[in-house]
């Protein structure tokens, strides 16, 4: 049997501030990211599977890829803790989903922390292979787990 990817598409609205940096991002602003996720694996081959054919249900990929990411970050805005305490002890008073990284939420390093989660989460003859977080129209990163083999 053939090995195959497939990729299903996801989209989320979150907010950030990059603690320290020297540019207008140091400000809170959102973006509309477009997440990519690419899998890869043999299809099933069990004959009284229902899912024969399949690597993965769709609809499997969408709820791990949703209860891992999307309905974390979804609406959320997500800050360094190393930001400034007062000013996130005010943002959790007033504000439900404020989520807070050891790392600077940039685009990159969101990618990483997402590959880390769903790896986890995958059954085993399922491989993620790579990630694509679209920030804008013009700008995006990837992540390629050949890339991150130690």
């Amino acid at each position: 049997m053939s090995i195959v990817r497939i990729t299903k598409q996801f989209t989320f609205e979150m907010a950030h501030a990059l603690t320290g940096y020297d540019g207008l991002c140091r400000n809170i602003h959102g973006h509309s990211y477009h997440l990519d996720v690419t899998v890869k694996g043999t299809p099933c081959q069990d004959k009284n599977s229902p899912k024969i054919g399949m690597l993965i249900d769709f609809g499997d990929l969408k709820k791990i890829v949703n209860e891992e990411i999307v309905l974390i970050f979804d609406h959320a805005l997500v800050l360094n803790k190393k930001s400034n305490a007062e000013t996130i002890t005010l943002l959790q008073k007033n504000y439900e989903k404020v989520f807070l990284t050891t790392f600077q939420p940039t685009t990159e390093n969101l990618l990483g922390y997402f590959a880390e989660k769903l790896k986890k989460q995958f059954p085993a003859h399922l491989k993620l292979i790579a990630l694509k977080l679209r920030e804008t129209d013009s700008s995006f990163a990837e992540w390629y787990e050949e890339d991150n083999q130690e």
